[in-house]
């Protein structure tokens, strides 16, 4: 489900995990079939694991051992 880009998205280090989380609850069938917002949707737990990616990927940024280890996220 993720995509890869040969040129990073811009707009920061989460950005494509960004990008993907919205993908994916705009082609939910909460969204198309209930018509339910994407807000909506993703309190009622779709598109979990990119959730999770997309929180890890934020808390990376905070995290002060990422300095080794790098950023979470693509």
């Amino acid at each position: 489900m993720p995509r890869y880009y040969e040129d990073k998205p811009e707009g920061g280090a989460c950005a494509g995990v960004k990008e993907d989380l919205g993908t994916c609850l705009l082609q939910s069938d909460c969204v198309l079939q209930e018509g339910k917002s994407p807000r909506q949707c993703l309190k009622e737990g779709n598109c979990k694991a990119l959730k999770y990616s997309f929180f890890e990927c934020k808390r990376s940024m905070l995290d002060a051992r990422s300095r080794f280890r790098g950023r979470k996220g693509y």
